[in-house]
């Protein structure tokens, strides 16, 4: 008897933030097993909100957000979660979400940016390096969606978990996000 396919991924945490059974398996076929996890983790993984201002209140220290650098990127393969094909162009971001007082680092972000996805003034911002996505979205008051499409693990000793998410604006998928946590802070 032949195993049964698992559920696409975006369907797991379209609209709970509970499994049954506490095991999804993600978008690389890889069995997670979220009910392990450190529940404030678990939380982040699942949630549609921004994550600086969740370890903002979790922590109680206010997170700064560390540009890393970011770049006109070339996509040298399709991006069906932007709706965009090899030889499209996006901008390529990397932050660090830090406490200001502690100096932990919360998680990294990678983002691959739509720029004609998004209005004028946000893209912008989103060139000119300012904070956050997500405090960005929040000051221009943009309704988004956020659908989660993969979680797991980011090393193979488990040392660090990931979400990838994306952001859509006006019916239209604009920002693919992957944050990856370091699992210590989180114990």
């Amino acid at each position: 008897m032949s195993k049964p396919a698992p559920k696409p991924m975006q369907a797991y945490f379209k609209s709970r933030g509970y499994v049954p059974g506490g095991v999804v398996t993600n978008s690389k076929n890889e069995i997670f097993h979220m009910e392990r996890l450190p529940p404030f983790l678990r939380t982040l993984l699942v949630a549609d909100g921004t994550v600086t201002k969740s370890l903002e209140a979790f922590f109680w220290e206010q997170v700064e957000v560390e540009n890393l650098g970011q770049t006109p990127l070339r996509l040298t393969r399709n991006e069906p979660a932007l709706d965009l094909l090899a030889g499209a162009t996006v901008l390529e971001r990397r932050v660090r979400l830090l406490g200001m007082e502690s100096r932990r680092e919360f998680a990294l972000a990678h983002s691959l940016i739509k720029l004609e996805a998004l209005p004028a003034h946000l893209r912008e911002d989103l060139q000119q390096g300012r904070i956050g996505i997500g405090e960005l979205l929040r000051e221009r008051s943009l309704e988004t969606y956020r659908e989660i499409l993969d979680v797991g693990q980011g090393d193979a000793a488990g040392e660090t978990i990931y979400r990838t998410y994306r952001i859509v604006i006006q019916h239209q998928p604009a920002i693919l996000i992957t944050e990856t946590f370091p699992c210590s802070v989180y114990r």
